[in-house]
């Protein structure tokens, strides 16, 4: 059961190239090149690498630089910075990297950082190789070694602001302070799984930005139309619910659950030859290639079934080796993988994305998915699938396993942002009737009143959001069905924006909280348009919560007022028995924010319709978590009443 589908206009405008052989994206990216540090935000298969050949030519050709660093998180993405006849399409350079600095190659780390040191060294340009590559060769060579460079990091989602923890990290920010470098930063997503911020916020500062969001993305395809994201619970073994879910007519990456996750069986490679035989009867590996030969019993049909879940070292390097040449649809049926196969693996017929358990973070989710939204003909449906495991009475983790599906759940509402189409937020004039297309006017809404509020609202709605949806206890909260949507909007909201961007000052604080909640509430919204009977206009009208509202009605205090998540939490309820929406629910109550005195005054009409609502004050220790924040709330303010009193 989809929790979400979302339909595309195919209109090839992502796709479609310029003079030069460039997408839009690429376009884009490539009328900034004279940036120092540029930070390109692009979903998967929008092309990336080839942004950075384009960029990374002109650095070396017209701007003086004299070597390109490449980093890629493992050794197989390290393929899409093969060489690349670029003139044939009109741009002025090829991608000619020499095969000698290409270290996302077979071999010991010792090796590739003695090459790496000797690249710096030589005359040779354009290096690639992975993330650990590159950390290792840092601590070889002084700082100064990488002025006059070009360092691309793809993948950047992969930096982290905490030195302690992230190499990449600190030698990212020291070779910003200390040398002349240039920087491209490359992700589909940034954000972290963790809520540890990529870039300390001077750093972060300093880059320029090329935003291309995922709707520009697959509106612009030309054969791909729909995207489906959904949803199956199971109780019991993932091994027994698999069948459900697993259609072996659809290319397929199937993606067991990590080792130490609670839906694993601890035994991965039993796992995989359990699947293999839902599938059908092994008859046998070419020893070329590592392909396994899988004849279906309904229709004796032979699946080409790749197995990345087998860590041995010969058969992973044939097949990836393998993977790596795929051409034509019928090579490859199914991969089956654990951690390979998420980021920068490009294979274009891949139809459904299946994912056992709920996986390390929305950045992964984020990357999964884009190995099913490939553009390519014949291919005009995407599907991502979650197998998530429901608590059960019995289990001794209850609360491990409602957290794991309240993520689930989080996981497919920011989907739901970032999929679908952009509007424009604007104050209500009093004088406005009508709305432009894409702009939607709201009364007492805030506009963005500085530049820096202004970047936020235009380039990093999506990453705030994400931040949002993985703090714990929003997730519970937009789950609760007597939650005040006041305490995610005006209390949480805020506290979350305030980590973020802790330099803004309060009226910039609300202005930010404003665009993120309506953007939120607006996107999750359904807009219908409808015939006046006596006049015979037509009258826009927009579902916020349970009810429809005319567009022309919108309010901030009426956005605020609502919990634009329910949506995909009551969809996905559907598939739950009453006893398991219980224990979900019994979780949740046991869930207590701690407030401020501010975030408590914020709360206090919620406070007061409570009390008209149910004839008594709330009680700070009722087991409503709801209940018990509002009675906190009443309870702090009490107390600042008081301490005023005394103190005149």
């Amino acid at each position: 059961m989809n929790v979400m589908q979302v339909n595309y206009g195919a209109t090839g405008t992502s796709t479609a190239v310029d003079a030069l052989g460039m997408r839009d994206m690429q376009a884009r990216a490539y009328a900034k090149r004279r940036e120092r540090y540029l930070l390109l935000k692009a979903p998967p298969a929008s092309g990336k690498s080839r942004a950075l050949m384009y960029l990374a030519l002109d650095k070396l050709e017209r701007q003086g630089l004299r070597k390109v660093i490449v980093a890629v998180p493992e050794r197989t993405i390290g393929g899409s910075f093969a060489p690349v006849r670029l003139t044939e399409s009109g741009f002025f350079a090829d991608w000619t990297p020499d095969l000698r600095y290409n270290l996302c190659t077979p071999g010991a780390d010792a090796g590739k950082v003695a090459r790496f040191v000797e690249f710096m060294e030589s005359e040779a340009r354009i290096l690639i190789c992975t993330h650990a590559t590159l950390r290792f060769a840092f601590e070889k060579l002084a700082t100064e070694a990488f002025s006059g460079c070009l360092l691309g990091i793809d993948e950047f989602h992969h930096v982290s602001a905490d030195r302690e923890s992230s190499r990449l990290g600190a030698l990212l920010h020291d070779v910003m302070r200390e040398t002349d470098a240039h920087v491209l930063a490359m992700t589909g997503s940034y954000f972290r799984g963790d809520n540890v911020p990529i870039l300390l916020p001077e750093d972060e500062a300093r880059f320029s930005r090329v935003v291309y969001t995922y709707y520009d993305q697959l509106n612009g395809y030309r054969h791909l139309k729909s995207l489906g994201i959904g949803y199956h619970f199971y109780q019991g073994r993932y091994l027994d619910a698999l069948p459900e879910v697993l259609d072996t007519d659809r290319k397929t990456i199937l993606h067991i659950p990590h080792v130490n996750s609670g839906e694993s069986t601890k035994e991965k490679y039993d796992e995989v030859g359990h699947i293999l035989d839902i599938m059908g009867t092994v008859e046998g590996e070419d020893p070329e290639n590592g392909l396994l030969y899988v004849r279906r019993r309904a229709d004796g049909r032979v699946l080409k079934v790749a197995d990345l879940v087998n860590d041995e070292a010969a058969h992973r390097n044939r097949l990836v080796a393998y993977l790596r040449k795929v051409k034509q649809k019928d090579e490859l049926d199914i991969i089956i993988a654990l951690g390979m196969a998420k980021e920068g693996f490009d294979w274009p017929w891949c139809e459904h994305a299946l994912t056992v358990g709920y996986r390390g973070s929305l950045t992964e989710i984020i990357q999964i998915i884009g190995r099913a939204t490939r553009d390519c003909p014949g291919k005009t449906h995407a599907q991502f699938t979650n197998l998530v495991a429901a608590p059960a009475a019995k289990d001794e983790e209850v609360t491990l396993a409602v957290n794991n599906m309240l993520k689930a759940v989080t996981a497919s509402l920011l989907m739901e942002q970032v999929l679908t189409p952009e509007f424009k937020f604007r104050a209500r004039a009093e004088s406005e009737d009508e709305r432009r297309p894409g702009t939607i006017h709201i009364r007492g809404f805030k506009e963005p009143g500085t530049g820096r509020v202004r970047d936020i609202v235009e380039n990093d709605l999506a990453d705030l959001k994400a931040r949002i949806m993985q703090d714990d206890m929003v997730r519970k909260l937009i789950a609760h069905p007597d939650a005040d949507p006041r305490i995610v909007n005006k209390v949480l909201v805020p506290k979350i924006i305030a980590e973020r961007y802790p330099g803004l000052t309060e009226e910039e604080r609300e202005e930010v909280r404003q665009a993120v909640v309506t953007d939120c509430a607006i996107r999750s919204g359904e807009i219908r348009e409808e015939k006046d009977s006596v006049s015979g206009q037509s009258r826009e009208f927009i579902k916020m919560g349970e009810k429809f509202v005319n567009v022309n009605d919108l309010d901030i205090n009426l956005i605020d007022g609502i919990n634009p998540f329910r949506g995909a939490f009551e969809i996905m309820s559907k598939q739950l028995t009453a006893p398991v929406l219980r224990l979900i629910r019994d979780a949740i109550a046991e869930t207590r924010i701690t407030l401020g005195l501010q975030e408590a005054v914020l709360l206090w009409e919620s406070v007061l319709a409570f009390n008209k609502a149910r004839g008594r004050e709330p009680d700070p220790n009722a087991e409503d978590a709801n209940e018990a924040t509002l009675g906190q709330a009443l309870v702090l303010i009490r107390r600042e009443k008081r301490r005023r009193a005394r103190h005149g």
